[in-house]
């Protein structure tokens, strides 16, 4: 738990310390949220809209 403490710390409000990478369909850039915790190397998409749009 050191690294969480550390980078809240480094955090501060401030986005420009979050990860981020860009989305597999549209390339948009997805900075990493609370939510996608447990499962940010696995996130790929940026909305539910390009989720559906990956096979098209």
């Amino acid at each position: 738990m050191p690294d969480k403490k550390q980078s809240s710390a480094s955090f501060k409000g401030n986005k420009s310390y979050l990860p981020s990478k860009p989305c597999t369909v549209c390339g948009k850039e997805m900075t990493w949220r609370k939510a996608w915790e447990k499962n940010w190397e696995s996130v790929k998409y940026c909305s539910e809209a390009c989720r559906r749009a990956k096979s098209a």
